[in-house]
């Protein structure tokens, strides 16, 4: 198996979510990434676009919405959520409430090659390798790391595995931590306005956060903060000022950095109008 970046960016949009299962549950974080990951094709299977479903879970004794598809057999029914977060919660309670399950939770929340192979042999999935294929993606991507985790990022598990997508088969924005903020990149024609019904924030704040007006049309690329922008830079860049490349701006500038773009100037001693040269440097910390 090859490190996949579609892989990396699911564990960076679930992991918080992950941890909070585990700590309510007691399912290693890892064992439930590397599940979610590998039975959703890193949330881009059918299951996951179109029923949030994330672990394959079938509608034994289900009365909620459903759906058909193919797997073992033709026209096979299952469970689907409202949401990613519905999901998690749904596979953590299968797992915990399912007499099946019930000797893995006498196992220790690191044991995830115990756990891997005990969700086999209880019969979860029918693939013959699938341990393995879950110990080989918990070792390649360092997951057993999360199974130490005693706190978790509350905003993350809330916003980036729980709120729905804005286009109906879309994928949500995976939201990333930088400089005490959080951010996502900007898709072409995406809108504060369908960014803050994603993340369930005001669209409004979110424009005003990134000093743009709230009815801006974003393009591909583009850094979203999802809070206030701090007045400096991280303290890795304390001696370190930034030297202005061709196409840059104070505003780029100031969102690559995740700082107000006021205090960018304030701190380099620049007006408002002031024209940027490249090679310029520029204060950021």
């Amino acid at each position: 198996m090859r490190w996949s970046s579609q892989y990396q960016t699911y564990f960076d949009q679930y992991k918080d979510l992950a941890i909070e299962q585990m700590l309510r549950h007691r399912i290693p974080a890892s064992i439930t990434l590397a599940q979610g990951v590998f039975e959703s094709a890193a949330g881009r299977s059918l299951l996951a676009t179109q029923g949030n479903n994330h672990f394959g879970i079938k509608c034994h004794g289900w009365s909620g919405r459903s759906m058909t598809y193919n797997d073992d057999a033709i026209g096979e029914c299952f469970r689907v959520y409202d949401n990613p977060g519905e999901s998690y919660e749904d596979h953590s309670k299968f797992l915990s409430q399912n007499q099946r399950y019930a000797r893995l939770f006498s196992l220790s929340l690191t044991d995830y090659r115990g756990w891997a192979h005990g969700l086999k042999a209880c019969g979860y999935a029918t693939n013959p390798r699938y341990a393995y294929k879950l110990i080989e993606i918990i070792e390649l991507y360092k997951l057993y790391l999360y199974d130490r985790a005693k706190e978790y990022d509350h905003f993350m598990a809330k916003h980036s595995g729980v709120a729905q997508p804005v286009r109906q088969n879309g994928q949500l924005h995976p939201i990333r931590i930088y400089n005490k903020n959080y951010y996502m990149m900007a898709r072409e024609g995406d809108t504060f306005k369908a960014i803050g019904k994603e993340t369930e924030l005001s669209g409004r704040k979110i424009a005003k956060y990134n000093e743009r007006n709230y009815h801006d049309v974003l393009h591909a690329g583009e850094i979203v903060y999802l809070k206030k922008k701090q007045k400096r830079a991280s303290k890795a860049f304390k001696n370190k000022p930034h030297i202005v490349q061709p196409g840059e701006s104070m505003y780029s500038i100031a969102q690559r950095y995740g700082i107000r773009l006021k205090s960018l100037y304030k701190k380099n001693k620049l007006s408002p109008d002031h024209q940027i040269t490249v090679g310029e440097q520029l204060r950021v910390y």
